[in-house]
């Protein structure tokens, strides 16, 4: 089973410009909670290097380009988002790593619940003992 697991968004727009519209429990598959974005980020800076305990997200790609590690404590995938038409849905449970931003990177990232610093899994060792701890309880 792929960690990558991309959203389509259809282009409402004409012959004026492009318009994506997004919604709660709709083109996004879960009600949106909080909404940020990533912008800025200088060349050779990488961001996240966490997971989730039980938040979701979908981040997009809305200007420029960067790459994503998804990590499940099992296997990893990578994936460039380069498209303000779809959307990468990050489960939780799911080490997210973003690398390669261009100069020009806005990342969108729509997400499942408020911020909850209890919900982040920082470290790395952690994460994969969790992973391996949760899989084993299924």
């Amino acid at each position: 089973m792929s960690l990558i697991k991309l959203i389509d968004f259809p282009s409402l727009g004409d012959q004026r410009g492009s318009l994506v519209a997004l919604e709660s429990d709709s083109s996004i598959p879960f009600d949106i909670k909080r909404v940020y974005y990533i912008f800025g980020t200088q060349q050779g800076v990488a961001r996240g290097f966490h997971a989730h305990k039980q938040l979701k997200q979908v981040a997009v790609c809305i200007a420029g380009k960067c790459r994503i590690t998804l990590d499940n404590g099992f296997k990893k995938e990578e994936i460039y988002l380069d498209s303000p038409f779809k959307g990468l849905l990050i489960g939780d449970m799911v080490w997210r790593e973003m690398h390669d931003f261009s100069k020009d990177c806005v990342l969108l990232v729509l997400a499942s619940e408020h911020y909850d610093e209890s919900d982040y899994i920082r470290d790395y060792s952690t994460f994969i003992n969790f992973a391996h701890i949760t899989e084993n309880k299924i």
